[in-house]
């Protein structure tokens, strides 16, 4: 009796060791076909995308088409996206509208309403420095977020674009800086843009003003030191409601005792 129960033992747990081993051997050439399958059979397992491109708004009688198989060709291709709801909400159209062009319309080159959109468009996609402008004035696609005249001609360079930056509000006198904003009609649109965003009136609205500072590295104008920052900065002042800015103005300086340096 006792010889049986062995032998039944061990042939169970020899049964067991075989499962064991044999689910192993199956699945390690299960994953070893994984591995080294052929190229064409892996593709076709994998899943199948059932749209292969992607069409926007064209220009310059060419049509602006996204695909999955033209290679590198621009990492800012989110761009056009932005462009599409410009589109619709014609920002940058209106953007454009608050500033007063004095120069001579004859000699000019690029508009008030491209270079609005360059430098727009330029911020969005991570180009902060205008220097970035000197090759980013032939790239195709900033060129065509940009509304340019035609495929050829390039953007406007750094220097132009500097100007527009500093010429300030309406009034100022400086026969190097034709082109001026209007405050309070910049901050219109911001609010229209606001309002045109709620179908329906909210029942309350929740207004945050808040400060942040933008870290300079050179001797600007205004710039000042922020003793809570540590470093020379401006430090405009930002009026928001939910996701939408209202108003932006840049904060005069104000003294703070600067905190004593870390002994570490």
């Amino acid at each position: 009796m006792c010889c049986t129960r062995s032998l039944i033992n061990s042939q169970l747990a020899w049964i067991s060791h075989e499962l064991v081993a044999k689910s192993r051997r199956i699945w390690h050439k299960h994953l070893c076909k994984q591995m080294f399958r052929e190229p064409e059979e892996a593709a076709l397992s994998m899943t199948e995308c059932t749209q292969s491109s992607f069409e926007f708004s064209g220009a310059w009688s060419r049509s602006v088409v996204a695909r999955f198989d033209g290679g590198k060709i621009t990492s800012d291709g989110g761009g056009l996206l932005l462009r599409e709801v410009d589109r619709r909400i014609g920002l940058l159209n209106r953007l454009s509208e608050c500033f007063q062009d004095g120069r001579s319309q004859s000699r000019v080159r690029h508009s008030v309403r491209e270079m609005v959109a360059q430098r727009v468009y330029g911020l969005a996609l991570g180009y902060e420095d205008l220097n970035d402008h000197e090759q980013l004035r032939e790239d195709p696609l900033v060129m065509l977020l940009a509304g340019s005249a035609d495929a050829e001609s390039a953007l406007a360079g750094k220097s132009t674009l500097n100007r527009l930056e500093l010429a300030g509000e309406a009034g100022a006198e400086d026969r190097y800086k034709r082109v001026h904003y209007d405050a309070d009609a910049i901050d219109s649109v911001l609010v229209a843009v606001f309002l045109e965003a709620h179908a329906q009136p909210p029942q309350e609205i929740v207004i945050d003003l808040d400060t942040t500072d933008l870290p300079l590295h050179g001797h600007q104008e205004q710039r000042f030191f922020h003793g809570f920052y540590y470093h020379y900065c401006y430090l405009p002042l930002y009026i928001i409601c939910g996701e939408h800015l209202l108003r932006v103005r840049l904060g005069l300086p104000i003294s703070m005792p600067a905190p004593m340096p870390s002994k570490r």
